[in-house]
């Protein structure tokens, strides 16, 4: 039997004959991923030791390019100075990490966290044979792939698939309009949340194909990108997506997000708000190993210094929210959080007050659980590749400390292969 085409939840529900098996899955669902929250949830923020007080994973996608060079700047190199004119930020106002590198201004409360203790700056961080395409180095980053060949699923779905056999449907939680491909699993599972305020069916949300493939290397323009996704289900595992989708909905999650109120002074950004409902939801007791959100707006080629600044206030005063309200929870010690982006940006300014897409960047981890300090070795700023940084951070092994050191499953189960782990944790 032929998989069918699908193309947005509400149209599927409103004309597929499937449609009405959904109303004998769905309690089975929602009563199966939200049963013994009530019990275990109501009397501590802290999860109670029922397969709900394991270490949390929250990844966090910096959609676009970041340009790692004005988030972790080589201060004290004339080589940064002389390529960024305009754009460059002065090393007066850089806050400063060490004797040659520092953080852009607008981190204030990051370098906080950092002066604390409780944060990584793991420089250079890429993949070889890079590609500039928003679309394929996206692919690549969610799918833990080599440049030049592109693996069926998502690195985190391996990891459900090897690793969360039998576990709750709620494994994983994505906020967004659609599940990232680093979530696509041979098995399916997780829940997609599109719009957290209202735990509702999005008009208009599509399921969508693999992104479609850009000509060039050099890639184009983007504001926000969550990565492809696929759709080829069949009936029974789509009607099982659409239950979890449609658990979110429920007045039971609605009810637990009331009963636990978020502590932290969050930003009305939508990237604050998405980090308050995962806060929220670990303290309701929620079973997700796995958090993942994403802010866009990264792709900045022209007139660079006032977006980009924006940008990573908003990123502050968020991370800053969350890690508070972790911390009143008593659960900063077992969330750990990573941030991430497609590619970095290249040294050189352009005409238009902006840079071009670029290769190798910084990664920030944030938690109680991380060794602090600034990690991997700054690429040099004069050699490069065709004008390209090179990494010294291959982001697998990022991955794969993750998940032996943090999620505590092998890595070369979920990877494919064996990667050297890193020090961070």
């Amino acid at each position: 039997m032929a998989r069918p085409t699908l193309h947005t939840r509400r149209k599927f529900l409103r004309t597929s004959i499937l449609g009405g098996a959904v109303a004998w899955t769905l309690p089975a669902f929602i009563d199966r991923t939200f049963a013994a929250l009530d019990a275990g949830a109501a009397g501590s923020l802290v999860q109670t030791a029922t397969g709900r007080d394991g270490p949390i994973l929250v990844i966090l996608q910096l959609s676009g390019g970041n340009d790692g060079l004005n988030t972790v700047i080589p201060y004290a190199d004339d080589a940064y100075h002389r390529a960024r004119p305009r754009i460059g930020v002065p090393e007066k106002s850089v806050l400063r990490l060490c004797d040659h590198a520092g953080l852009h201004p607008r981190l204030p409360k990051f370098a906080q966290l950092y002066g604390e203790g409780h944060a990584t700056v793991l420089q250079g961080v890429g993949y070889p044979n890079p590609n500039r395409s928003h679309f394929r180095s996206m692919e690549i980053w969610q799918t833990a792939s080599d440049a030049d060949r592109v693996e069926p699923h998502g690195w985190l779905g391996r990891y459900f698939d090897n690793c969360c056999k039998g576990q709750d449907p709620a494994v994983g939680i994505s906020l967004g309009a659609q599940m990232p491909q680093a979530f696509s699993a041979a098995e399916p599972m997780g829940i997609a949340l599109e719009n957290p305020g209202r735990f509702r069916f999005a008009e208009g949300s599509e399921v969508m194909r693999d992104a479609p493939a850009e000509s060039s290397n050099d890639g184009g323009s983007i504001g926000a990108l969550a990565g492809g996704t696929t759709s080829d289900l069949d009936a029974f595992h789509y009607i099982e997506r659409v239950a979890l989708d449609a658990q979110v909905a429920s007045d039971r999650i609605s009810e637990i997000v009331r009963r636990h109120p978020a502590a932290g002074n969050y930003p009305h950004s939508r990237l604050g708000q998405d980090l308050q409902l995962v806060s929220q939801l670990i303290a309701g007791g929620m079973p997700t190993r796995v958090y993942y959100v994403s802010i866009g707006g990264f792709d900045t080629h022209a007139n660079q210094a006032g977006v980009h600044e924006q940008l990573l206030g908003q990123l502050d005063d968020a991370l800053a929210a969350f890690t508070a309200d972790l911390r009143t929870q008593g659960n900063f010690d077992r969330v750990l959080l990573l941030t991430f982006s497609e590619f970095g940006r290249r040294v050189q300014e352009n005409g238009g007050g902006g840079t071009d897409h670029g290769t190798a960047a910084p990664m920030f981890l944030l938690g109680g659980g991380v060794r602090p300090g600034l990690a991997g070795s700054a690429p040099s700023l004069t050699d490069l590749d065709a004008g390209d940084l090179k990494h010294t951070v291959d982001f697998r092994s990022v991955y794969a400390t993750l998940l032996e050191k943090w999620l505590r499953v092998p890595g070369d189960k979920v990877l494919g292969r064996k990667f050297p782990t890193l020090g961070f944790i």
